[in-house]
């Protein structure tokens, strides 16, 4: 189903972003950028202050006042602005405003009468976005006062999240930083992958902040304009219903018990086979196809078997991870040739995508954990939350297709699905909250 990008109050764009990224500003990016963060630490304690004002004012006439709606949207405007040159997503300086034409920005619909309700409860409410935006890593908006974390030897140490980043950005910011100071240009996959984070951290600060009464939707699909993914030997097809039967959701780790055992038994063996089929590549420029057929059929299974247990999949899976036998699949490619190179240094060359891999994952545990929750509630998954999941896992498909030899076409970070509906036509253009500051 299309998701219609004019329906959302926040919207994330991406505009005249050619990827060309400076060498030497990207070396000292983060020194150059501290006097941004300070700023934005400055700006977010007069916005939460200013965000108080709008809760009072919704809670007694359902709409806060224009110029403190305004107010507060710059913030997460430019906080948006200075997340994006912090973590490669742009190359210009934003400077100490915020700026129309720049090219990774926040569009902002003007205030809306929001239900007194859901005001009066934000904070409680806003609770599960807040943990996916710390899960993306893109908070830069998320709070201007600070968290309490501790040190190794138990003492309290309080520290800013303003100024923190973690997560999905954090791990593809630090890749992106190797490589634009090698090539003079961000990769497109991992330059989305931080958008994505930066919008839906937009979101859920201005949801939060009493922007808006729209709940932060977690679709990959909500960044304009869409990425595209390349053509990859490996694929996901989603076909599965969002609809859960809760007593299956609520024993879903007790049913998956005897898949937990099955896969750590096939991962041994495949393993060795994954051995088997390195030495044979390296010598004849070719995994066998047996081999091959039975490596395929264990990355499918994986993807089976987290499907169900993250409940991005609502049937039992098989055991046999067969194509086309689960409602959440992989699409795998015949064996083709390889590069013997490649081959040989597969271990090596894998290691970024398996550091945003590992983020992922971290950003999958928390889709899981709502997911489980609200299914429970409903008795429907999520379908922003669903389209997340299955993002995580076809890129957790391609790196572990992509270690095991299946390809050597490399994962690609974007985090969008193949087979979704083309976006619709762009709406007319929000009215944007200007910089009231």
């Amino acid at each position: 189903m299309a998701v219609d990008l004019g329906e959302r109050p926040i919207r994330l764009v991406v505009v005249d972003d050619d990827l060309r990224r400076t060498r030497l500003t990207v070396f000292f990016r983060i020194v150059l950028a501290v006097p941004l963060l300070v700023w934005v630490w400055l700006r977010g304690i007069a916005a939460f202050v200013a965000a108080f004002v709008l809760w009072l004012a919704v809670l007694v006439q359902r709409e806060g006042p224009g110029n403190v709606h305004e107010f507060v949207s710059s913030y997460v405007r430019y906080a948006t602005q200075v997340g994006a040159y912090v973590l490669l997503a742009a190359d210009r300086y934003p400077w100490f405003r915020v700026h129309d034409d720049y090219p990774v920005d926040v569009r902002v619909a003007p205030p809306a009468p929001q239900s007194r309700w859901t005001a009066f409860f934000r904070l409680f409410l806003a609770i599960p976005a807040v943990l996916l935006s710390a899960a993306l890593g893109g908070g830069f908006a998320m709070s201007p006062s600070g968290r309490w974390g501790s040190r190794g030897n138990g003492q309290a140490t309080f520290y800013s999240t303003s100024l923190s980043v973690a997560g999905v950005a954090a791990a593809a910011a630090f890749l992106l930083w190797f490589v634009a100071l090698v090539r003079g240009a961000a990769s497109r996959g991992l330059r989305d992958l931080v958008v994505y984070a930066l919008g839906y951290s937009a979101q859920a600060s201005g949801y939060l902040l009493l922007v808006t009464g729209r709940y932060p939707s977690s679709d990959p699909g909500l960044v304009e304009p869409s990425s595209e993914l390349p053509e990859h030997p490996v694929r996901i097809v989603v076909t599965d219903e969002l609809r859960r039967t809760r007593v299956t959701v609520f024993f879903r780790l007790f049913l998956a018990l005897p898949h937990i055992i099955w896969l750590l038994m096939w991962s041994v063996v495949a393993f060795f086979v994954t051995l088997a089929a390195w030495i044979v590549a390296l010598a004849t420029g070719r995994v066998p196809v047996p081999l091959h057929r039975f490596l395929a059929a264990y990355v499918r299974y994986t993807v089976h078997l987290t499907a169900f247990v993250t409940v991005m999949g609502a049937r039992f899976p098989g055991f046999t991870g067969k194509a086309g036998s689960y409602r959440i699949d992989v699409e795998i490619d015949p064996p083709e040739r390889q590069h013997r190179l490649k081959t040989l240094f597969r271990l090596f060359l894998a290691w970024p995508a398996l550091v945003v891999s590992s983020a992922l994952d971290g950003a999958l545990l928390v889709v899981w954990l709502l997911a489980w929750w609200a299914s429970l509630v409903t008795g429907r998954m999520p379908e922003g939350l669903r389209n997340l999941g299955a993002s995580c896992l076809r890129y957790a498909a391609q790196t572990r297709a992509y270690l095991v030899l299946l390809t050597d076409r490399y994962p690609y970070a974007a985090p969008v699905l193949e087979g979704r509906a083309p976006p619709v036509p762009a709406a007319p253009p929000l009215p944007v909250a200007g910089d009231a500051f």
